[in-house]
C-alpha cells in the first residue's frame, strides 16, 4: 500500500540543484496524486508541474525586506497552506526538506494534526548559520522531529553534537538516476570540441562556481601535474559568482590553453561529459562552516564509471569511499592533491579498479529507486 505524504520543500524542480532533484526523484517514485508537495513558485513551474505525478502546490516564498523578520510572510504562507492540506487529507506523515523554513512549519502542522514528521538534514546548513536565533530555531525543529534524515556520516555526527537523539536519526544518502548517468554514452564530439588528441587526459569538475568547491585549487595544481609529465586538460561545468576569479587565475597560472570553463551545458550532455573525462575531481573545502554536505556530483560520476577525488571537508566520505571508489585528500595541501591526480591518471589499473567499484556501488545502492525504498521504509511514529 502506497503511503500518503505531505512534503514541504522550498527547493523543488525546476529549481536547479541536487536537493531539488532529490525530492523530485524520490516522491514521484513513492506515489501519485496522494502525495502533495508544497513548494516555491519559480519560473517554468507551471509547465513543469503539468504532467507531474504528484500534486504540486506553488507559493510565493520571497522574503519581504520591510517585514521583521523578512521571512514572516513566507512562514505564514507555508503554514496556512500546509495546515489546510493536513486537515483535509489523511496523510501518513509530513516530510520537510530542511529544518528552516520548512521543518519548523512541518513540526507545528504535524503536532496540530497528530501526524509524525521527518526533517531532512543536508550538512552545510547545520554548520553555516552561526549560533544565533536561526541556529536555535533550527536546533529546536531537529530535536523535536520524529525522524531526522541525515545524508552523510558527517551530517549524522553534527546532528548528534546538536543534541538530536541518535535513535531518531536515519541515514539515507542521496541517489542518482542510473538510467541517465551510465557508461557507454557517446562523447568523442565533446572531447573534439576541446581539441583533445588521443591520449590526452581530461579532468572534470561540476558544480556552482563558488569558493568552497575548490575549482581554484585544481587550477593551481595543474602546472605541477603537467611538470610531472601528465598531459592533461581541465573542464569545469557550472555557473556562479567565481567565474571571473577563476578566469583570472587561469591566466595567472599560465594554463589558459588547458582549462575550459564551460558554464551551463544542456541536460542531455552532462552524462556525456562524465563519460568523456578520465577523472572526476571536486576539491571541496570548508570556509567558515560553509562545507559540502555530501556531493551528488560524485555519485553521478561514479554511475558513469569514473573514480573521483574529493576534499576531506564535510560529508564527502559518504559519497567517495576513500581508497575504494576514489581518494579523499586535504585540499589545502597542493602537493597532496597533485600527487593524487598524478597517481590516478598515471596508473590506469589503479584507476580502473576504483572506477569499477564506484559504478557498482552507485548502481546497486544509490539509485533513486533504492533511495525511495529506504524513504518509504522509515518507521515514523508521532
Amino acid at each position: 500500500m502506497q503511503k500518503r505524504y505531505l512534503v514541504l520543500t522550498e527547493l523543488f524542480l525546476p529549481t536547479k540543484g541536487g536537493t531539488a532533484v532529490w525530492f523530485d526523484e524520490v516522491y514521484r517514485r513513492l506515489g501519485g496524486k496522494d502525495i502533495h508537495i508544497v513548494t516555491a513558485d519559480v519560473p517554468g513551474a507551471e509547465e513543469y508541474d503539468r504532467d507531474h505525478p504528484n500534486s504540486i502546490h506553488r507559493l510565493s516564498l520571497k522574503r519581504v525586506p520591510w517585514l521583521k523578520p523578512e521571512s514572516l510572510l513566507m512562514y505564514l504562507r507555508f503554514f496556512f497552506t500546509s495546515l489546510w492540506l493536513a486537515l483535509t487529507h489523511r496523510f501518513d506523515a509530513i516530510h520537510a526538506g530542511r529544518a528552516l523554513p520548512e521543518g519548523l512549519v512541518a513540526w507545528l502542522v504535524a503536532r496540530l494534526t497528530r501526524r509524525p514528521v521527518a526533517i531532512y538534514a543536508h550538512g552545510e546548513e547545520l554548520t553555516g548559520w552561526g549560533r544565533g536565533n536561526k541556529y536555535r530555531a533550527m536546533r529546536f525543529a531537529l530535536r523535536h522531529a520524529d525522524k531526522v534524515i541525515a545524508n552523510s556520516d558527517f551530517t549524522h555526527d553534527t546532528l548528534v553534537e546538536m543534541g538530536v537523539a541518535p535513535e531518531r536519526i536515519e541515514m539515507i544518502h542521496p541517489g542518482v538516476d542510473t538510467e541517465r548517468f551510465r557508461p557507454g554514452l557517446p562523447f568523442q564530439d565533446l572531447r573534439d570540441s576541446l581539441g583533445l588528441a588521443d591520449g590526452v587526459r581530461l579532468i572534470l569538475s561540476v558544480g556552482r562556481l563558488s569558493r568552497r568547491k575548490g575549482f581554484d585549487t585544481v587550477i593551481r595544481c595543474l602546472p605541477a601535474v603537467l611538470e610531472a609529465g601528465v598531459n592533461v586538460h581541465y573542464a569545469v561545468i557550472g555557473i556562479g559568482e567565481d567565474r571571473d576569479y577563476l578566469a583570472g587565475l587561469v591566466d595567472e597560472c599560465g594554463v589558459g590553453g588547458r582549462v575550459h570553463l564551460l558554464g551551463h551545458v544542456p541536460m542531455d550532455d552532462l552524462p556525456r561529459w562524465y563519460n568523456a573525462c578520465d577523472l572526476f575531481v571536486l576539491a571541496n573545502r570548508d570556509i567558515e562552516g560553509d562545507t559540502e554536505g555530501f556531493g551528488i556530483v560524485y555519485i553521478e560520476a561514479a554511475a558513469c564509471g569514473k573514480a573521483a577525488i574529493a576534499g576531506r571537508a564535510g560529508g564527502t566520505g559518504s559519497a567517495v569511499l576513500d581508497g575504494v571508489t576514489g581518494l579523499r585528500v586535504e585540499t589545502s595541501n597542493l602537493d597532496e592533491l597533485q600527487q593524487a591526480i598524478c597517481r590516478l591518471l598515471g596508473d590506469s589499473g589503479f584507476r580502473d579498479t576504483m572506477s569499477a567499484a564506484a559504478m557498482e556501488r552507485a548502481h546497486a545502492m544509490l539509485s533513486w529507486t533504492a533511495v525511495a525504498q529506504r524513504t518509504s521504509a522509515l518507521n515514523l511514529r508521532s
